[in-house]
């Protein structure tokens, strides 16, 4: 959620950066600066009362002390009066701050000043290359057609037990992805992210927390057979996120750095062809996430770090990927800067998103209230930060179909210690 300070003194730069999304925002921002001042006119209203309320009360117990219980019971009613007009004057300004926080709620993240402009997809920028596209045999197949001949992931059959986009990982298929979970949770603690389990359902709270709500509120499964109701997790980075939120850190507990698996849950738009086959876009898939909290002036620097992570744990699987800055009408609501990583699939012969890091400066932490203390003792906003490091169904496919042989699907190296084969 943007501050309202940061909209009231930089109108014109918010206006002209929201509108690297392709968004007219200004009425939007004119009406939060509108109603800001409407707020803090009642709040002062309310403070001047307050304090004429709490002078006539004083007043009150004077005269009574002196002996003058005429003039005090003479100034009683106008003290009455005074806290009715209190009262009313409360309610008018939680009205209103209400309506300010329900319109800040609907205004997305400024991009950074890097975002390039554009409408979609196609409009993103490619910012870096590495890894050479293997050539494969005559026979290659796409992964859909491979793991049911080999029987290690059944898409029948989790359509049977759930639906679409719920696959049932069998055999050597279901050790392959319990080792890239086991290799990307290794990597992640041995570059200093602290390991956690976190709950798989989150309270709505959490979901304004890290602005899933109400921006993405249909791509979420949502259980309303329970009071409050809860949401299936999107993503690890909302309840791990959610972890601090409300809390003030000093300045020795900067940055905060967490990892963490767990299995994510979407609804995604129904959509035929290729693009969505197979493990290619699933309802349900497991992630390993990395997240930071960082101090402002750092967090640029980790975001490069992050970066450099991911790039590592991809030329360890030797697999050919690509990074894209994304541009202003493909970036997330609450991110500033976001890069995505894509794998070659050679047997789909196109791009593969597996990852994407991003920014969210102080978005993130001001709805979730998260703040460190500076070296002068005031409160700062901190910035946070989140990863893919990496979702899985992709990167299985990309495994599958770009590791293929004749004669079966071979192991990358990195990952034989974790499977204990080499071939499936």
């Amino acid at each position: 959620m943007l501050q309202v300070a940061f909209i009231r003194e930089h109108r014109d730069e918010v206006i002209e950066r929201l509108q690297q999304r392709n968004m007219d925002a200004s009425q939007m921002i004119d009406n939060v600066i509108t109603l800001d001042e409407q707020r803090r006119k009642l709040q002062t209203q309310l403070d001047n009362t307050l304090a004429e309320s709490n002078t006539i009360a004083k007043e009150i117990g004077n005269l009574y002390k002196s002996g003058k219980a005429s003039e005090a019971n003479a100034l009683k009613e106008k003290g009455a009066q005074l806290k009715e007009d209190s009262k009313g004057l409360e309610d008018q300004l939680n009205r209103k701050a209400e309506e300010l926080t329900e319109l800040l709620y609907q205004i997305p993240n400024i991009p950074h000043h890097t975002v390039p402009a554009g409408n979609t997809d196609e409009d993103n920028e490619e910012v870096f290359k590495e890894g050479d596209i293997p050539k494969l045999h005559a026979n290659a197949k796409p992964h859909w057609e491979l793991v049911k001949e080999l029987d290690i992931i059944d898409f029948e059959l989790g359509n049977k037990i759930t639906g679409a986009g719920f696959p049932v990982y069998k055999g050597k298929g279901a050790k392959l992805q319990r080792a890239l979970i086991a290799y990307f949770l290794d990597k992640n603690t041995a570059a200093g992210y602290n390991e956690v389990q976190v709950p798989h359902l989150v309270n709505e709270a959490s979901g304004f927390g890290t602005g899933q709500l109400p921006d993405k509120e249909g791509q979420m499964y949502h259980a309303t057979n329970v009071e409050p109701s809860l949401y299936l997790i999107p993503t690890g980075e909302v309840p791990a996120t959610n972890i601090y939120r409300d809390d003030i850190l000093s300045l020795s507990q900067l940055p905060q750095q967490l990892t963490t698996y767990t299995p994510c849950f979407r609804v995604e738009a129904g959509s035929y062809g290729a693009d969505v086959r197979g493990l290619n876009r699933l309802h349900q898939f497991d992630k390993v996430e990395i997240l930071r909290v960082e101090h402002p002036e750092q967090s640029y620097k980790a975001f490069e770090g992050m970066i450099e992570h991911v790039k590592d744990i991809l030329r360890e699987l030797k697999l050919p990927y690509r990074i894209l800055r994304l541009c202003g009408g493909d970036l997330g609501f609450a991110a500033a800067l976001t890069y995505d990583f894509e794998v070659f699939s050679t047997a789909q012969d196109r791009w593969l998103e597996i990852s994407s890091v991003s920014n969210f400066e102080t978005f993130q932490s001001n709805r979730l209230k998260l703040r460190f203390r500076n070296q002068d003792g005031k409160t700062q906003l901190c910035h946070t930060l989140n990863g893919s490091s990496l979702a899985l169904p992709r990167v299985l496919a990309g495994i599958i179909e770009n590791y293929q042989t004749e004669d079966g699907i071979q192991i990358p190296e990195v990952l034989i210690p974790y499977t204990g084969f080499d071939k499936i």
